[in-house]
């Protein structure tokens, strides 16, 4: 079923080079978008203005390369693992989300920009990949969006509920799954076809409004955050465990310097159905 190259049998039906032009204009929402986010409101402003404190206020000097190792390791461990998630599933979710949209993002310009007529087949594994990638993220976007999200899991609400911040998750969700059952059709001019790129017109134009670009901030504030810890500041939090006792001797501590150390684990009886 998705052994064929959907784009090129609907580019007979579409002016010449309209899904390059198509493809090119949401490269360019994506970057357009993501700058308008960051000015709006205020991010790289708030980004730099922390680490420029975060330095001040550190007890030691990071070396240039002790930045970059740090840099590796949140990539290796915040990106490409996601294990800021405590919960096993929300993070298993996040991934099979994540690799999802990577291969779904790169197999589509790769049979749009290199394959884009049935005169420059595609090799069957290309828009295989594709039907994996769309596959995973409709996977891991539906087990999040009605089995794990925290509005539901925890407060009980209806899956149903919509908000401004689930912009992103609805609109990848509904790229993928009209992706799919376009694909699935014939990969033909229709009112598939027009709904599938309607969808994906949202998911990608959308970011001054989705959390779309969070994805760009999220690995620069886990790297900060890792700075932080090694240059001794620790983003303004104690270092020192409640058991130590220069932390006991701390104001807030008054009332716990005495308390056992299990205190307050009986939250570990209730399984870990939110964030």
């Amino acid at each position: 079923m998705f052994s064929s190259n959907p784009f090129a049998i609907v580019s007979g039906s579409l002016p010449e080079g309209f899904m390059k032009w198509y493809v090119t204009l949401m490269v360019l929402a994506v970057i357009v978008g993501t700058i308008w986010d960051i000015v709006h409101k205020g991010s790289a402003s708030y980004f730099f203005s922390n680490w420029n404190k975060t330095r001040a206020k550190g007890t030691r000097q990071v070396s240039g390369g002790e930045v970059v190792s740090l840099a590796v390791q949140t990539g290796l461990v915040e990106v490409a693992t996601s294990a800021e998630f405590c919960n096993p599933k929300r993070r298993l979710a996040h991934l099979l989300t994540m690799y999802g949209f990577i291969l779904y993002v790169a197999t589509t310009a790769l049979m749009v920009y290199a394959y884009p007529t049935p005169a420059t087949p595609a090799p069957a594994l290309v828009p295989t990949l594709w039907g994996i990638g769309a596959s995973m993220i409709c996977l891991g976007g539906y087990w999040f969006w009605f089995f794990i999200r925290v509005d539901v899991a925890a407060e009980g609400k209806s899956p149903l509920r919509l908000m401004k911040a689930d912009l992103f998750i609805l609109s990848l969700l509904a790229s993928a799954t009209l992706g799919l059952a376009w694909a699935a059709s014939g990969g033909g001019l229709g009112v598939l076809f027009g709904l599938y790129l309607l969808a994906t017109t949202v998911l990608f134009a959308g970011v001054p409004w989705s959390k779309f670009a969070h994805m760009f901030f999220k690995p620069a504030a886990a790297l900060e955050k890792r700075v932080s810890a090694a240059n001794g500041s620790a983003q303004n939090l104690p270092t020192q465990s409640r058991d130590d006792p220069e932390q006991q001797k701390r104001h807030s501590m008054e009332l716990l310097k005495d308390a056992p150390m299990d205190m307050g684990l009986g939250i570990k009886r209730e399984a870990p159905r939110h964030y």
